[in-house]
């Protein structure tokens, strides 16, 4: 029988990290992760923006950005900053994709997918830890798997939280956005490895 012992699944530092390390013990890690939660939360407020108006749910850039904060944060500072951002909205700031903020959008038909980026998020941050971050194709699969959890989240929500039925659904929840995650996919797919690497041989 082997000495060796079963070690745990090797985990690396999020981007985030490497570019501004906390050290234990120092109050300046909570700065750090409260100033990255706010630089987050406004990326986010600015991809609700950037949208084009579709019957129930808008086409935004905010999946893509959901993934790479994600990515950069880790699934802790990465999860919690959409949480940051979605109470940022529960309070009244106009940080959604519509022109108002408060409860509506979070019971309304996007409900699904607000919810789902938490997820997301949390999903993409624990692959990134796990070094997905450093490899174009694992982080195409990994912000597939990132997608597919917004839109069933979505999905979900707008057939049976709202109505819509199954059929509905599908045709206005999912695949007008199907083409554009692909896009997405393969954006942040290949933007973040590529700052990884430059980060990297810097330090």
């Amino acid at each position: 029988m082997s000495d060796r012992t079963i070690q745990p699944a090797a985990t690396h530092s999020p981007l985030a990290a490497v570019m501004w390390p906390a050290r234990p013990g120092e109050t300046v890690g909570h700065w750090r992760a409260a100033v990255l939660i706010a630089l987050g939360s406004a990326l986010m407020a600015l991809s609700a923006k950037v949208n084009l108006p579709l019957p129930y749910v808008p086409m935004t850039l905010q999946t893509l950005v959901v993934l790479m904060i994600g990515a950069a944060y880790g699934w802790r500072l990465g999860s919690a900053t959409m949480v940051a951002y979605l109470a940022e909205g529960a309070m009244g700031l106009p940080v959604f994709a519509g022109p108002i903020g408060g409860i509506a959008p979070l019971v309304g038909p996007t409900a699904g997918y607000l919810y789902g980026f938490v997820l997301a998020a949390l999903v993409i941050g624990w692959f990134a830890e796990r070094g997905w971050d450093r490899n174009v194709m694992l982080l195409f699969a990994a912000m597939a798997i990132g997608h597919l959890v917004i839109f069933v989240a979505g999905f979900c929500w707008l057939a049976y939280g709202i109505g819509l039925g199954a059929t509905k659904a599908w045709m206005v929840g999912v695949v007008p956005f199907i083409a554009a995650s692909v896009v997405k996919n393969a954006l942040g797919a290949a933007l973040m490895p590529a700052v990884r690497r430059i980060v990297d041989r810097r330090g």
